[in-house]
């Protein structure tokens, strides 16, 4: 949900979606520094959540797409660094539990060096943080270039090296994984692919999910989110994971495309409740 105008605003969005959990930006996401989210926002913003009935904890933040703590370059390392600190605080400001965050780009450097540095930053950006709760949730990403982050194995690695398990989690995508090679198409390949993220990650790591259709076939290693049941994965992989007792209290966010009118948004909802068994409000 956008923030224009004031992430107070954000709120009001997702309910005339009718929406129970929502992802938003605390700032803008193509800048490295923003205004400071002030203390009446932040009350505005608990104040609509509580109007609306959308529970804090089915709440959660991207950061800003600059953000690469793989990067060889050594002002980018600093910008994110300092960056990915700013974004905790404003998240711990409004009472957001999770903050999800691409882990990055090795750039050539080599994916274990990549996990390293990634993992080595995360542990100065929480010592950096003692007084915020927010976890940085890792997110699951397509494989494009030298992103790191494609396979179960790369992310369960950078919860391992990190030793703040409490400040850490994962969010899971499904284009992303779709993409990277991970099959969710029909009852046999979903469980397997499932049982893989148990084995690597483990669901107990599992704080958030992207709900994305894929515009690009499996293994595509492209990063294009189609709408829920029009892209390359179908209805059924979202039948089986909405029926999925494990994800039942994990937040789930949209991001297809949109208009202003949030009329998208609107249809794959109700395509999602439709899968889920439910009756989408009018």
């Amino acid at each position: 949900m956008s923030i224009a105008g004031g992430v107070e605003k954000s709120p009001s969005r997702g309910a005339s979606i009718h929406s129970t959990a929502m992802q938003i930006f605390v700032k803008n996401n193509n800048r490295w520094e923003g205004p400071p989210i002030s203390g009446p926002q932040a009350a505005a913003f608990a104040a609509e959540l509580k109007k609306t009935h959308i529970p804090i904890d089915h709440v959660f933040a991207h950061t800003c797409y600059l953000i690469n703590l793989a990067s060889t370059k050594p002002d980018i390392v600093e910008k994110s660094v300092n960056a990915l600190v700013d974004e905790l605080e404003r998240c711990e400001l409004l009472g957001i539990p999770g903050l999800v965050l691409h882990p990055g780009s090795h750039l050539g450097a080599g994916i274990d060096a990549g996990i390293s540095q990634i993992a080595d930053l995360c542990q100065q950006v929480i010592e950096r943080t003692p007084n915020v709760r927010t976890r940085i949730l890792m997110e699951t990403v397509a494989g494009q270039g030298t992103n790191i982050g494609a396979s179960f194995g790369e992310i369960g690695l950078l919860l391992k090296k990190i030793k703040n398990p409490k400040r850490m989690g994962v969010c899971l995508d499904t284009c992303h994984i779709f993409a990277a090679g991970y099959d969710i198409r029909s009852e046999d390949v979903y469980a397997r692919t499932m049982d893989e993220f148990e084995r690597e990650v483990g669901f107990k790591s599992l704080k958030a999910i992207h709900l994305n259709d894929s515009k690009h076939p499996l293994g595509s290693r492209k990063d294009r989110h189609e709408h829920i049941g029009k892209g390359h994965i179908g209805e059924e992989a979202f039948r089986l994971l909405l029926a999925d007792s494990r994800m039942a209290r994990i937040p789930m966010s949209l991001e297809t495309d949109k208009d202003e009118d949030l009329k998208e948004d609107r249809e794959n909802m109700a395509t999602l409740y439709r899968l889920a068994k439910a009756s989408y409000p009018p």
